[in-house]
């Protein structure tokens, strides 16, 4: 009886949670709750912006409490001819598409560096990396040349095109790939009848689904907030999209409209919030899923 005693104590004095630990989680709440807000303050002082007159953003340098021009703001921008629905179209168009040709691709090109084993299959892979290496600024030059070739200089279906190939997607999604898949899952499939294409999309994308999101945002962010290359090829003000049409804002040589600016941003910047709080869980569920495996 007195050890059964003895043990139980023992059992419930680890149970209890001690002051060091106490005082351990209390630490760990106070930094995420920090960083989080770290993370939302410039998102709240850009929307407070929005809803603020030039003069009061000018009279103070950093408001918290959002004030009552939104709407004034918004009709700036519609005077200097600002077409929100052009832009999102566009801009949404361009993003959506590149997005899903450069997960869905670039997961094909993982599978078969994982899956296959063919002679220059290193030597393929190098290249892949090699070519990570060169800034997209340094090619622009020939990718403009061969666009005005083509008579392609003035068209959507250029920057949706070269999302094909993206070659750190590719380096990302064979590194998730390689310890994810069991290769005999693929043999088994094989062996029962199934296709390779069949197989890619039945058995292998829903394994890379973490992986697939986690990229899908980063590569419709990119997408999305891409300034350069549409200033380069675009010359059609029907087909702005949503960056270039807030990089005009500041075209006014008299007054700049910081208000409106900060509207525009606003709207730029939302479906981005959206996509995310979309595809969020599946980076989650990503992280829990690797540190089971770790």
């Amino acid at each position: 009886m007195a050890n059964n005693s003895n043990l139980q104590l023992t059992v419930e004095g680890k149970d209890r949670p001690t002051v060091g630990r106490i005082i351990q989680k209390i630490i760990i709440y106070v930094v995420c709750t920090f960083l989080g807000i770290l993370s939302i303050l410039p998102f709240w002082i850009m929307f407070v912006n929005a809803t603020r007159s030039t003069p009061e953003i000018n009279s103070s340098f950093i408001a918290m409490i959002p004030s009552t021009h939104l709407f004034d703001n918004i009709k700036i921008l519609n005077a200097k001819n600002f077409k929100p629905l052009i832009g999102f179209f566009n801009s949404l168009l361009i993003a959506s598409c590149a997005t899903g040709l450069a997960v869905y691709f670039s997961s094909l090109t993982a599978y078969a560096q994982v899956v296959y084993e063919w002679k220059f299959k290193n030597v393929f892979f190098s290249f892949i990396m090699a070519v990570m290496m060169l800034p997209a600024q340094v090619t622009m030059v020939g990718f403009l040349q061969m666009c005005y070739n083509l008579h392609l200089t003035d068209k959507l279906l250029m920057l949706i095109l070269p999302a094909i190939a993206s070659p750190s997607m590719v380096f990302f999604m064979r590194q998730y790939l390689q310890p994810s898949l069991p290769i005999e899952i693929v043999h088994s499939a094989r062996i029962d009848g199934a296709r390779e294409f069949y197989i890619f999309n039945k058995i292998v994308l829903p394994i890379m689904k973490p992986a697939i999101a986690t990229q899908a945002i980063f590569s419709f962010v990119g997408s999305w907030n891409n300034l350069f290359t549409p200033m380069v090829l675009l010359s059609s003000p029907k087909k702005y999209t949503m960056p270039m049409m807030v990089s005009l804002l500041r075209g006014d040589i008299f007054k700049t409209e910081y208000g409106s600016i900060y509207a525009g941003l606003t709207l730029t910047i939302l479906p981005l919030i959206i996509v995310y709080l979309v595809l969020s869980r599946y980076i989650v569920a990503g992280v829990a899923l690797g540190s089971v495996k770790g």
